[in-house]
């Protein structure tokens, strides 16, 4: 079966192009049954590709297939090849079945939709871009997926573009991300000139054995490196190119399921693990990447405590997750960082998905100040997105809990105390939002608008199954990963042979009751932050309003999300408009109009006084004839 895994980004290219060409010459029905059986055909093949892969030896757990040479110029070649490894098999397997169960959501979702042929097409092609970054054998080959899906990223959030606000937060997710693009195009022009190849196997190979021999410095490694986490931090969105994702809430609802679980803004992480070799030989570039990570967690986390927009909270939420995620990479603890990014795809789709459903039953209200006791009236959904919480906040036995406690744990013994009490921090603060959203949404009474109440209800079954489906992914994700007990961590025996032993970070050895106490304190950080949102929320309603009086300034900071919005536009975007302007107006207006109509102008002037001269008669131009004899003769005389 592996030598088909070329079939996986095809059957979503397939179908972008055939609901793209003819998807308004079909139903509806149609084009849904195609997006969707594309992608669940690459699903399938995914699957059975990656029992394949355990079929062999650990050792022998990498296949490369070769299609043809794309180019070869000089000593420059590259291929259009895929690889499959225990990496990459987890993350055809991400974004395949969620991508699968999105897609199915979507047919309920967006079904009254205008543009539903065209959704569809955009779908397929996301998740055809996806699919081609995680397979791709080269640096250059995952730098064309890396686009596709910053392309369809503009598409989708812009879906509505008749709506401003969509148009420009469609906008603003592709300027920001060409920024960190700009460094992942250094960062290949540096790898090609180091190593004379951009093959991931012949990099990676080549960087091991030339730095034992002293033959590529440190100092290269760590440009090589930050240049990728350049690239890494626009996709990812981490500070300071964080700004594009919460306003990707424009699009539609699974479309933000489908950018912040399954697809694109899990890219930046994916790569850096790719990349692991050339970040262990560069320790700068790891201090870099857990301190990045660190801070976007906790400052991410932070303005979510206050947002009342159903979705921007998820928004920040992932925000602060990525963070996690680089915070294990940062501190080595790569097959950590790898296994948070699985269970976040489970639990935050569902989350997303289940934010949708209410959206779908509020009428498109997404003000948690205007809802409440919507569990009377949802509870498939209400149920479904408990459990995502749960899971998210890092309660045993759901999913989360086990990848949140691993890089918890990995940053107090890999990394260091301040990286674990910022961690820790986060973590409260993520359960204290969740449930606050909760509590807003589905307790309490209701503040449902009249008109709006007298309609409430569940979603239909094809928004509702993918919910089960993704709990209960968030309930049992978590076993492939329990600590402590010998043999169980699958995730980290399967991952080892791509990380080489580092992918848990350096081999230190701690007391079993040390590493049990950390993970009691995990979960009673968890409940306490559930807690107080309980004491805030249910117990004491009033706090909140109390508390918001009492601090106004930082309470509409924070609300303000640290007003870094404004401060880009007036340091960055401004000054670039204002001398864009300058170099319009001034310059090109000015200067160059002004030199090419200025010589237009000469011509025509010096033309009029040549017309008076060549006037076509015979005797003007005899009288001349003798002027300029007589002016002749004078002059020699």
């Amino acid at each position: 079966m592996l030598n088909y895994i070329w079939l996986i980004p095809l059957f979503p290219l397939i179908g972008f192009l055939i609901n793209g060409f003819f998807g308004k010459r079909i139903s509806k029905n149609t084009v849904g049954y195609i997006a969707c059986g594309a992608v669940g055909l690459s699903f399938i093949v995914a699957v059975l590709s990656f029992i394949s892969l355990l079929q062999l030896t650990p050792e022998h757990r990498v296949f490369e297939k070769i299609l043809y040479t794309w180019i070869d110029s000089g000593s420059f070649r590259a291929e259009v090849g895929f690889q499959l490894d225990p990496l990459s098999a987890i993350m055809i397997l991400v974004v395949s079945g969620v991508g699968f169960v999105i897609h199915i959501y979507s047919t309920g979702y967006m079904h009254d939709d205008e543009g539903y042929p065209r959704y569809f097409s955009y779908l397929n092609l996301f998740t055809f871009s996806m699919l081609l970054l995680v397979l791709a054998n080269n640096f250059l080959l995952m730098f064309i997926g890396w686009e596709g899906v910053g392309l369809c990223s503009y598409l989708l959030i812009g879906f509505w573009f008749e709506k401003k606000s969509a148009s420009d937060a469609g906008k603003k997710a592709f300027v920001v991300n060409r920024i960190g693009d700009f460094g992942f195009i250094l960062a290949i022009m540096l790898i090609f000139v180091t190593f004379g190849t951009i093959d991931f196997t012949e990099v990676f190979h080549a960087a091991s054995d030339k730095s034992h021999m002293g033959i590529i410095t440190t100092t290269t490694f760590t440009a090589i490196t930050l240049l990728l986490f350049v690239g890494a931090v626009g996709k990812s969105a981490q500070i300071p190119l964080y700004t594009w994702l919460p306003d990707a809430m424009e699009g539609p609802t699974p479309v933000s399921a489908l950018i912040h679980a399954a697809t694109m803004v899990t890219a930046g992480v994916y790569m850096v693990a790719r990349c692991n070799i050339l970040y262990m030989l560069a320790p700068i570039s790891m201090t870099v990447v857990a301190g990045v990570g660190a801070a976007t967690a906790i400052y991410a986390a932070s303005i979510g405590l206050v947002q009342n927009d159903i979705k921007r909270v998820l928004a920040y939420s992932t925000v602060s997750q990525l963070g996690y995620m680089f915070l294990a990479c940062g501190v080595g603890a790569f097959t950590a960082g790898i296994f948070h990014l699985m269970t976040h795809a489970f639990f935050k789709a569902c989350l997303f998905l289940g934010s949708g459903s209410v959206i779908h039953a509020m009428g498109g209200e997404q003000d948690m100040r205007k809802m409440g006791g919507l569990r009377a009236h949802m509870p498939r959904t209400y149920w479904t997105f408990v459990i995502a919480s749960l899971a998210i906040a890092g309660i045993p036995p759901f999913a989360g809990f086990f990848s949140k406690d691993e890089i918890l744990w990995k940053a107090l013994t890999q990394g260091n105390i301040l990286l674990w009490g910022i961690g820790a921090l986060a973590a409260f603060m993520t359960a204290f939002y969740m449930f606050r959203l909760i509590f807003m949404t589905f307790w309490g009474e209701s503040r449902v608008e009249e008109e709006v109440a007298k309609h409430l209800h569940e979603s239909p079954g094809n928004m509702t199954f993918p919910l089960i489906i993704l709990a209960f992914l968030s309930i049992i994700g978590g076993f492939v990963g329990i600590p402590l007990i010998k043999g169980w961590n699958k995730i980290d025996e399967f991952l080892s042979p791509v990380f080489g032993g580092h992918g848990a970070g350096e081999a230190v050895h701690h007391s079993v009751s040390l590493e049990l106490g950390m993970m009691m304190v995990s979960i009673v950080i968890a409940l306490a932050g559930i807690f107080l949102a309980y004491r805030m929320y249910i117990i004491a309603p009033g706090i909140p309003e109390r508390l918001t009086e009492r601090h106004q300034i930082a309470y509409r900071v924070i609300l303000n999300k640290y007003y870094i919005d404004e401060i880009y536009d007036a340091l960055i975007v401004r000054p670039i408009k204002n001398g864009a302007n300058f170099l319009w107006k001034g310059f090109d207006v000015v200067v160059v109009d002004g030199t090419v109509n200025g010589a237009a102008y000469l011509v025509e002037q010096w033309s009029k006084v040549m017309r008076v001269i060549q006037s076509g008669y015979v005797r003007n131009y005899a009288f001349s004839m003798i002027i300029g004899l007589v002016i002749i003769f004078l002059f020699f005389m």
